[in-house]
């Protein structure tokens, strides 16, 4: 069959939708944002009103953030790239549409619920699972779209830009689904599979991908068309892409543990997240490099073109925040850091400045073509940019003073080490306040420049004429593609996968088999140079027939990704059972306390509060004995926690009478002089729902905790008889509350804290 013309017009509705949809929640994520800053200087900001507390409104501005406006800005830049990368219309315009306002109703379903305290207690995962589910669906739909698309694609080969796209698709799938893996136990309530230590490595897995392949390799591909669009220059290396895009796939999935580092996480896993996290410097600094040399040749446009000026500070942002992050992953550095408000800079200086940046850029550039009429002012959007980076930096640097200076307050000893320098937790959240009240100010500015964008763009397209790109191709015969035999006995692949396995037994071996795979790794690396050195152009000619069919290049890619999950949550299957624990073992919570802890995660009381004492001296001084793996194995969710605004309580319980929780709910600062956390006068006046027990206890007994088969009128006789002496002990201290009350078993869930039987090890363990 001969070639033949067409003329394509692109759905660049579409595009408009999720672009306008991105600016909008930008304004509310940013204001939520500003907003709970303020609740942490000002406590009555709070309100008293349980949906409006710090603890509720935080996930919302969390998801809002990242799903919402960074999600919506994402998608609008892959369907207006992915278009004119295959030069061809989106598959289906139905898919299209599904995709856009199944999308919104997840936010705005996200935007109900959270507020509400429906949520799962996991930091970037607290959606219920009826809305999990739904964005599961639209995921699939996008990704169905997306590929439909390529496949009826009238450009042979896959351009850099489109690889970052599948990687974002596959990836963010498998994260999504296994860390949402729950068990309801109603409509608006579940219990994760995972639990206690396994529960926490699923969820930094997912929580630190989350960052690299829904924050990071979609805005990646998104700099690899926009920018070269906008600088009218080519990307500068594309060898260098190609090293970019494969080793930060492979190596990006294996640095989650970098979270959990001095806890009760085995020792291997830690070691494993701070090796990859060292070892992402150097292909985030190809991305960035190549990134900001594409601008090489359009420096003297950065003093008045405002897109040149949000794409070059992203793109900057984006090499500090991965320059930052592995310098958190180093254990020492991380003993200072983690926990405070330094890892708060940290992930904002990237999502600020990043992402911020990066979608402002695309958006000024995209608006003018999308609506056919110039940026109504360009002055306006160079203001922006100055208000923007003028934020982050205050915002960043406070963060940075905060938690440096919060870290070695809590960490400084005297006498040899022996004691505390600063033993009342409070002083270091006074020594902050100024700095938080700076990280006010400075998210006020960034809001501020980002309403100057939406009043930019709302004059610039009000009143304009929508358009639709339009193209014309010829219509080629296709090349054939790399099939699934030429793609997996190949030379690249052979000796990557040799590599990994070998590698593995390095790590993970004992013995001669250690040094065994510490020499066929280097034997394997050295043949695999000579190899490509010796047949350098069949490495180039393999590569180049592999990016015409999306199919291999899709498989490889999830192989690449998924390897390092399966190597991480596996073991941990058989390390989180109860006769694998170290000395000592959780006791199990009494009905009252379970609805005590639905309550504890329902208020986020983790987004505050750790419960893991880390082996570190100071932890043990100010808090106890290290936590031990055993003491969480039965937590769905773990609480295990990534920051402290207030002190730990790993081992809360029995070191306060009843009367001092119940006065500490109702006005913190009664107990606790200077304390910003909000009250929580609700909880007196509401009755716990203990008619929902049942159900959760059953859930509980299938995931392995090891309750009996109690009756419902078992469990409310327990719940109501511990509820009962509970509140004749508070009657007998002057505060009078009726036994029904979520004060009560918020109570007994806190009394409950740090119980523990010691065990006797096995072999297995004590090996």
């Amino acid at each position: 069959m001969s070639d033949r013309k067409i003329t394509i017009e692109y759905n660049d509705g579409i595009v408009r939708q999720f672009l306008l949809a991105a600016i909008l929640w930008g304004v509310v994520g940013m204001l939520a944002g500003v907003v709970i800053a303020a609740q942490l200087n000002f406590w009555r900001l709070n309100f008293n009103l349980s949906w409006l507390t710090f603890g509720r409104l935080r996930p919302l501005h969390t998801n809002a953030a990242i799903f919402a406006f960074v999600g919506n800005m994402m998608f609008a830049g892959v369907y207006y790239s992915t278009q004119r990368l295959v030069k061809a219309r989106l598959a289906s315009d139905f898919l299209s549409r599904l995709h856009f306002w199944g999308w919104q109703a997840i936010i705005v379903a996200a935007a109900v619920t959270l507020p509400l305290g429906l949520t799962r207690g996991k930091e970037y995962a607290e959606l219920i699972w009826p809305i999990n589910i739904a964005v599961a669906v639209i995921w699939v739909v996008f990704a169905v779209n997306f590929f439909w698309t390529l496949a009826r694609r009238n450009e042979p080969s896959l351009y850099v830009a489109i690889w970052f796209y599948i990687a974002t698709i596959i990836t963010v799938a498998m994260l999504y689904i296994v860390n949402h893996l729950s068990i309801p136990t109603g409509w608006t309530h579940s219990y994760p599979v995972f639990g206690g230590v396994q529960d926490a490595l699923v969820q930094w897995w997912y929580g630190h991908n989350a960052v690299a392949f829904f924050l990071t390799t979609p805005i990646l591909g998104i700099m690899y068309y926009f920018v070269p669009k906008a600088a009218e220059r080519p990307v500068y290396s594309y060898r260098l892409s190609v090293i970019h895009f494969w080793s930060l796939v492979f190596v990006y999935i294996w640095a989650g543990p970098h979270h959990l580092l001095n806890t009760a996480l085995p020792g291997w896993l830690q070691a494993l997240g701070m090796t990859f996290s060292l070892m992402l410097w150097a292909p985030s600094w190809g991305g960035m490099l190549n990134g900001l040399l594409t601008l090489r040749g359009a420096w003297d446009r950065l003093r008045t073109d405002p897109v040149l000026k949000f794409f070059a500070a992203g793109v900057t942002f984006y090499g500090m925040a991965t320059f930052e992050g592995p310098l958190l992953a180093i254990k020492s550095v991380n003993a200072l850091g983690h926990y405070t408000d330094w890892i708060i800079g940290h992930v904002h200086g990237g999502t600020l400045g990043w992402n911020g940046f990066m979608a402002a850029g695309m958006f000024y550039w995209l608006a003018p073509r999308l609506w056919k009429r110039p940026l109504h002012s360009p002055a306006l959007a160079n203001l922006h940019f100055w208000l923007g980076l003028t934020g982050i930096l205050l915002y960043v640097s406070a963060m940075w003073t905060s938690g440096i200076s919060q870290g070695l307050m809590l960490n400084a000893t005297t006498e040899g080490g022996t004691v505390l320098a600063y033993p009342n937790f409070l002083d270091t959240l006074n020594t902050i306040k100024p700095m938080m009240l700076m990280r006010v100010i400075g998210g006020g500015l960034y809001l501020t420049g980002f309403l100057l964008l939406a009043y930019n763009l709302w004059r610039t397209i009000a009143g304009a004429e929508p358009v639709n790109g339009t193209i014309e191709v010829y219509v080629e015969e296709p090349s054939a593609p790399l099939g699934v035999r030429g793609t997996v006995l190949s030379a690249p692949v052979l000796f990557s996968g040799l590599g990994v396995l070998f590698a593995c037994g390095w790590l993970f071996g004992g013995g001669w088999l250690n040094l065994l795979g510490l020499f066929a790794t280097i034997a394997c690396v050295i043949l695999a140079i000579a190899h490509y050195q010796a047949r350098a152009r069949k490495w180039g000619d393999w590569y180049d027939r592999l990016l015409v069919n999306s199919a291999p290049f899709t498989v490889l890619t999830f192989l690449a990704v998924a390897v390092g999950g399966l190597i991480q949550i596996i073991p941990t299957v058989t390390v989180n059972k109860a006769a694998n624990v170290e000395d000592r073992l959780e006791v199990p919570s009494t009905p009252l306390e379970l609805a005590g802890r639905d309550l504890y995660v329902r208020e986020g009381c983790y987004l505050c509060h750790s419960q893991m004492i880390r082996t570190l001296v100071p932890d043990v001084l100010r808090y106890g004995d290290y936590s031990r793996l055993g003491e969480s194995i039965y937590d769905h969710p773990f609480q295990w926690g990534s920051k402290r605004t207030g002190p730990d309580l790993a081992r809360e319980g029995g070191k306060y009478p009843h009367a001092w929780h119940y006065d500490h709910m109702l006005d913190p600062r009664s107990t606790s002089v200077g304390s910003i956390m909000p009250a929580y006068p609700w909880l007196f006046e509401q009755a716990a729902d203990v008619a929902a027990l049942k159900r959760r206890i059953d859930v509980l007994r299938t995931l392995g905790v090891p309750y009996p088969p109690w009756s419902v009128a078992e469990i409310t006789a327990a719940a109501e008889a511990q509820a009962q002496q509970i509140a004749r002990d508070l009657r007998a201290q002057q505060r009078l509350v009726a036994p029904d009350r979520e004060i009560v078993a918020l109570i007994a869930y806190l009394q409950k804290l740090g119980q523990s039987v010691p065990v006797q090890p096995t072999v297995a363990s004590r090996r």
